[in-house]
């Protein structure tokens, strides 16, 4: 339902503003690997400054990891699906074998991030002025249960949200490390750092990020009260239909929404 209300959110901003909603997928299509038919993984991973990068290599690489554990991942993917866990070189192994023989995506091993903890960011850019953004919020991702990496996602009945206020200046020191990735349009940056205020110094990890249609994981904090969350729906998809509005007439197009729908459902849960 909250993908709904999103939806007709935006729709109705479109409306009101004089946006074209079909645009959307043209947000971030900059970064869409056309040949390839996806927003790859690999590519992204080669847009994250050295400091805040992980070791990642392609799953068909025949060089053993030297890191442990060891997360393989679809090179595209959504809501953690298909994510594994392997802890030594016998489960790599043997999970290799079988993922290279029957996925029909590529995948990629990355090093587990250091940090005890688990953040997202969340943003859409100022229409105005692409050097701001119109919407930022960070969210903490915590697990309920005794496993020492697991793999959150909204399909994992142990994974939970929590909001986190920042103050002005603590937004603006955020939006000073994201400012560093490329001029995504809208995105959401999974990080692991050891606390806040080491998120907040630029001390952190980037494990993943999300350009194609990320949800505010705000959204999904339990705690938080309804009329404050229909309220961010509300100031997100009004920026989001702006920022589509003022889409540059010039920016090439390229065909991103069914090569990535039709992508989604090749990935095994």
């Amino acid at each position: 339902m909250l993908r709904v209300r999103l939806v007709l959110g935006y729709m109705g901003w479109c409306v009101r503003l004089g946006a074209r909603p079909w645009r959307y997928f043209q947000l971030n299509a900059p970064w869409f690997n056309e040949e390839r038919g996806l927003f790859s993984k690999r590519d992204m991973d080669a847009l994250i400054p050295d400091r805040w990068r992980l070791p990642q290599q392609p799953l068909a690489d025949r060089a053993m990891p030297e890191n442990w554990p060891q997360f393989l991942k679809p090179e595209w993917g959504q809501n953690a699906r298909g994510i594994h866990l392997v802890r030594n070189p016998e489960e790599y192994g043997a999970l290799r074998k079988k993922l290279l023989a029957d996925s029909p995506v590529p995948y990629l091993a990355q090093a587990a991030a250091p940090g005890r903890r688990e953040f997202e960011v969340f943003w859409i850019r100022d229409p105005g002025d692409t050097r701001r953004a119109a919407i930022l919020s960070v969210t903490e991702t915590l697990n309920q249960s005794d496993q020492d990496w697991p793999v959150n996602s909204i399909r994992n009945a142990d994974t939970r949200h929590q909001t986190l206020s920042l103050s002005p200046d603590q937004e603006q020191k955020l939006w000073r490390w994201m400012g560093e990735l490329p001029p995504f349009r809208i995105a959401r940056a999974g990080l692991r750092a050891d606390s806040m205020e080491a998120m907040l110094d630029g001390d952190f990890h980037i494990m993943e990020i999300n350009l194609f249609v990320p949800m505010p994981l705000t959204l999904l904090d339990e705690d938080l009260p309804r009329k404050q969350r229909h309220a961010f729906i509300g100031r997100a998809m009004k920026a989001l239909a702006a920022l589509t509005r003022a889409l540059p007439k010039d920016q090439p197009p390229k065909r991103v929404f069914w090569p990535m729908f039709f992508l989604n459902y090749r990935i095994a849960p």
